[in-house]
């Protein structure tokens, strides 16, 4: 049986190099060394290049399209790499949202420590560190816990540890949370304007969202399920066409620095609106 399985390997192996486009290994070269990457193993190099040049391919069938104005955004290569593999938007979101409060009452910037929320806000709170959490539980944990560690003290790791928190390293509490009604952009846009920057959850699901460049990001094939944690920080109007400002947790080489532009009127476009909510200190 393992010969088999590795028989099989190896024929996927021969059969993913000959689907290589050999004209785009210069770029390919080129892209690893900007982004400092580098495989051990060259069925992992083989595999991570055929999903590059599907990107690339994708990315370039999109931005003629957007040309001819058939696309509101456009896309770009980006290099996702700021969370790691750990799936801690949530604690992300959770932080932003808290850090933001803070400021507009403090007027001092603060960085708070997402480790904190993935090591700490566990079993209790329905979390499960870097396999997904609740924006709403992570708030809940400030409040039972009496606050939240810096980010200086309690440095993101990507992984989940143990619980590490040292209250004298406490750098914000939070009081209670506000969660909007389903669904109602409205309710959103008001809260944003008038409370400051709020959690929430899109389907993310789509080539289209994490290859997004700039632009108002609208995809027809983005659903009511909701599966990443962002942040909410603004809205506006782009050439004619409503958007939510979007701060992701993909790093700067995401979308427009981290930010991507979103849909806003647009049905509750990839559920945006479906379960907002914010702290308060």
């Amino acid at each position: 049986m393992k010969w088999l399985v590795w028989v099989l390997l190896l024929c996927s192996s021969v059969m993913a190099q000959q689907h290589r486009d050999s004209t785009l290994d210069h770029h390919w070269d080129l892209w690893k060394k900007t982004y400092g990457k580098q495989y051990k193993e060259q069925n992992e190099e083989v595999a991570r290049r055929l999903i590059w040049e599907k990107n690339l391919k994708t990315v370039m069938l999109h931005n003629l399209e957007h040309s001819m104005g058939m696309h509101s955004y456009d896309l770009g290569m980006n290099h996702l790499a700021d969370m790691g593999s750990c799936g801690a938007c949530w604690a992300f979101s959770a932080v932003g949202a808290l850090e933001a409060q803070v400021k507009l009452k403090t007027g001092k910037l603060v960085s708070l420590s997402a480790q904190n929320l993935v090591d700490c806000s566990t079993e209790k709170y329905g979390n499960k560190g870097c396999n997904g959490g609740f924006m709403t539980e992570a708030f809940q944990y400030i409040i039972d816990n009496n606050g939240i560690d810096s980010e200086a003290s309690y440095p993101y790791k990507a992984m989940d540890e143990k619980c590490q928190y040292d209250a004298k390293n406490r750098a914000a509490t939070c009081s209670r949370y506000i969660e909007l009604p389903f669904g109602s952009e409205d309710a959103l846009k008001e809260a944003v304007a008038n409370k400051g920057p709020v959690s929430v959850a899109v389907d993310a699901h789509h080539s289209s969202f994490f290859l997004y460049r700039s632009g108002v990001y609208y995809d027809p094939l983005c659903t009511q399920t909701v599966n990443h944690g962002v942040l909410v920080i603004g809205y506006g109007n782009l050439n004619g066409r409503d958007y939510w400002l979007v701060k992701n947790s993909w790093g700067l080489n995401f979308g427009d620095q981290g930010y991507i532009r979103m849909a806003r009127n647009s049905g509750n476009h990839c559920g945006i609106a479906n379960y907002p909510s914010y702290p308060e200190i």
